[in-house]
């Protein structure tokens, strides 16, 4: 995904407790369950110093939250952007809680981040970085409490150091404490692909209970970072047409259809997909309004929003990147009868084959990419037809269905254990 400016001011914490509360009020909460699910449970603020290359030393903050751990242990990405708060991380942390109930993972959620810029560090710098990082959340994550993973401007490079420095603290190897690793060090066939695969399977779940057909589908994709750019490759491959895609530095429109391919190479050349040549020039916000029939966004949050909801054309919008659709144009979608798959759901194919990763690390047993890919397809469709279900019998909008599901499950495991002591 990539580290898109916003367009659009807001708070992601006050947006998903907004949520929240929407959901509590239809399942008919308690106050007392309100008040433990709608707080993170542990919020850590690390302040730490790291050399750079010319010598000098720079101060950075970094965050690590974990929501709720009822039903499990925490999981989450971690994300390096100039950009990062700790609303934010609060925030990702709560949708990770309700992300793994809803697709029946048996995780809580976490997010962390630190405040820097990637693009202005070397690989030197940014290993001194991680590594410094790691040390410092080491006294809370580990593979049976905090699991990290990638998110924004992070890899599989990042998740190694983050390994490699957690295990040379315990004096040998832990590939569980986190997932999107190499597969040289335990990582999982399918991974990188696996939030993308996510979001093919529930479009086509998506389109099938409108009855459209998704081949020849026209899809368009705001964010053209792994997520993005591996979705507009599937999506082609499913038949359908890819009219429109996007960075933080532009966009690109061609009614006829792009090649995926010969985008993303472009890219990789000339750092964005906005100076290519076969398509008409778009910003990313236009990307959201353009004539389509899937909607992607793919980047950052609070990107769909009361002013331009309106102007949305597709008949699905697939949250490939989390929190990019404030209530208010949820209310306006559902109204214009969109069918929106929402992020808990549309982008839970990361977490879900990251769990994989970790129960193939703790027992020293690996998949296969297609039995990976089948067990996961399973886990999706299931959970996309439980929210359809719901949404069916509150007659409501699917995230509101989604977010019903996910929280009941996490009530009813946090009644079950009780409070301690």
């Amino acid at each position: 995904m990539d580290d898109e400016v916003r367009s659009f001011s807001f708070n992601p914490y006050e947006m998903a407790v907004q949520q929240f509360e929407l959901a509590a009020e239809r399942l008919q909460l308690s106050e007392d369950m309100r008040e433990i699910l709608r707080q993170p449970k542990r919020e850590l603020t690390v302040h730490f110093p790291v050399r750079l290359d010319d010598g000098s030393i720079k101060t950075f903050t970094g965050y690590r939250v974990q929501h709720n751990v009822n039903r499990g242990p925490a999981k989450g990405g971690i994300r390096y952007s100039p950009q990062v708060t700790l609303d934010e991380v609060k925030a990702l942390a709560m949708w990770m809680t309700w992300k793994c109930a809803v697709v029946g993972i048996p995780y809580g959620g976490a997010k962390g981040g630190v405040i820097c810029n990637p693009r202005h560090m070397n690989p030197a710098e940014l290993e001194r970085l991680t590594r410094r990082y790691t040390t410092e959340i080491s006294i809370i994550i580990g593979p049976h409490s905090d699991i990290p993973a990638p998110d924004i401007n992070t890899n599989s490079q990042i998740m190694a150091w983050m390994m490699d420095t957690y295990s040379m603290h315990a004096g040998f190897s832990i590939p569980a404490v986190v997932t999107g690793k190499p597969l040289s060090i335990g990582g999982s066939e399918g991974r990188n692909e696996a939030t993308a695969t996510g979001v093919l399977f529930v479009s086509r779940r998506a389109a099938q209970r409108l009855g459209m057909p998704l081949k020849g589908a026209r899809v368009s994709i705001q964010g053209f970072g792994n997520a993005g750019a591996i979705a507009a490759r599937l999506f082609h491959n499913e038949g359908c047409k890819v009219v429109a895609v996007c960075d933080s530095r532009g966009g690109i429109y061609n009614e006829d259809g792009l090649d995926p391919a010969a985008v993303l190479r472009h890219k990789q050349e000339h750092g964005s997909v906005a100076s290519y040549s076969f398509g008409q020039v778009v910003t990313p916000e236009e990307t959201l309004e353009v004539p389509c029939d899937v909607l992607i966004p793919a980047a950052i949050e609070g990107v769909i929003h009361a002013q331009n909801a309106g102007r949305i054309q597709a008949q699905i919008i697939t949250e490939a990147a989390n929190g990019p659709t404030t209530p208010e144009a949820d209310a306006i979608l559902f109204q214009k009868g969109i069918l929106l798959v929402p992020d808990i759901l549309a982008n839970a194919g990361g977490v879900t084959v990251s769990y994989f990763e970790w129960v193939q690390d703790i027992q020293s047993f690996f998949w296969g990419v297609e039995e990976i890919t089948r067990r996961l397809e399973v886990i999706i469709n299931k959970a996309f037809d439980a929210v359809a279900r719901t949404a069916d019998e509150y007659h409501c909008d699917m995230r509101l269905a989604a977010n019903m599901l996910a929280i009941a499950r996490v009530a009813e495991a946090t009644q079950v254990r009780g409070i301690y002591p």
